[in-house]
């Protein structure tokens, strides 16, 4: 009786609270300390927990743009490659689209370039160019690579030049050999995704003549994302999720639809480095994307998090709140 009635003060129905001492003596019977059965019995219930959810997402492809935080951070970035490698291993099908501003200007530094940007955009001359060549295909992209692998031969790394993948006109003169997207060529990332492989896309592109582009990396998880038709497109950033009033913190929307997203941008209270982000969302979800999540990479395991629990975390947008 004295159990029952504490569970009840503490919110706990009795009958859980007789499971839990149920348990508890069948441990102790057994020779298992208390601690130790309620911490597997934790575990067993967000295994029980996720179930449904992985029924749900198997064999449904899902596009995640990584960057920021969760790129920069070593930790995290092993974290963001065992989630990665687990809805693989669930029966997902992840394709991991990344950029890598901060790993450019870094290069283009220690070679004795300084960065330049116009209205907010990097001017990549032909020297440039090939310097964001070699910072998101040549070491960005393998350090992904080699990450997803340190959990099993998974991940395969390619950019926007490989298999015709992405094709792109050139946005403006001023700022060089800076595209934007004018086809995507989805057959490779299909072909691996066939193979039960992982596509990690360097967002670097290509025009009719083989010229190299560098082109924005949320735009290009977009139209990748329509292109192989996936169910989810994910976007890992360096905040909770979209603001109503950024950033005022209780101003957080945890759901909305792409009528929202519209108003949301109209109103000019999205964060400039959002914008790209919500625009592509929204092309997205009216191309046939089911749902866009915006999601706080700096939160470990934030992709588990997300698709594997109740409750969720940041923002989710759907094509139309109400449908499912």
């Amino acid at each position: 009786m004295k159990n029952a009635e504490q569970a009840a003060a503490g919110g706990v129905s009795p009958a859980a609270a007789s499971d839990v001492m149920k348990n508890a003596e069948q441990a102790a019977a057994a020779g298992v300390s208390p601690a130790a059965a309620s911490d597997a019995m934790r575990k067993a219930e967000i295994l029980a927990e996720a179930l449904p959810y992985i029924r749900e997402f198997t064999g449904r492809t899902v596009v995640i743009k990584y960057g920021g935080h969760a790129m920069e951070d070593p930790a995290l970035a092993d974290l963001f490659a065992q989630d990665v490698v687990l809805m693989r291993l669930v029966g997902m099908n992840p394709v991991v689209v990344h950029g890598g501003g901060p790993q450019i200007s870094d290069l283009m530094r220690r070679l004795g370039k300084e960065p330049e940007f116009v209205d907010g955009l990097r001017v990549t001359d032909a020297e440039s160019v090939e310097i964001v060549r070699m910072a998101l295909v040549g070491k960005v992209n393998r350090e992904i690579v080699a990450a997803f692998n340190q959990h099993g031969s998974y991940a395969v790394g390619l950019s926007g030049e490989d298999a015709g993948l992405i094709t792109v006109e050139m946005r403006d003169e001023r700022l060089g050999f800076v595209g934007d997207i004018a086809s995507i060529d989805p057959a490779i990332v299909l072909k691996l995704l066939n193979e039960e492989l992982i596509p990690v896309i360097a967002t670097v592109g290509v025009d009719e003549l083989g010229q190299a582009y560098n082109i924005n990396a949320d735009a290009v998880a977009g139209a990748i994302a329509l292109a192989v038709g996936a169910e989810r497109l994910v976007y890992l950033t360096d905040v909770a999720g979209l603001y109503a009033d950024y950033p005022d913190e209780s101003s957080l929307i945890s759901e909305t639809d792409t009528a929202g997203v519209e108003a949301l941008l109209a109103s000019g209270q999205a964060d400039g480095g959002m914008i790209p982000k919500l625009r592509s969302c929204v092309d997205a979800l009216h191309g046939g994307v089911r749902r866009a999540h915006v999601l706080d990479g700096r939160i470990p395991h934030a992709l588990l998090l997300e698709f594997f629990t109740r409750e969720g975390i940041g923002t989710m947008i759907d094509a139309k709140v109400g449908e499912s």
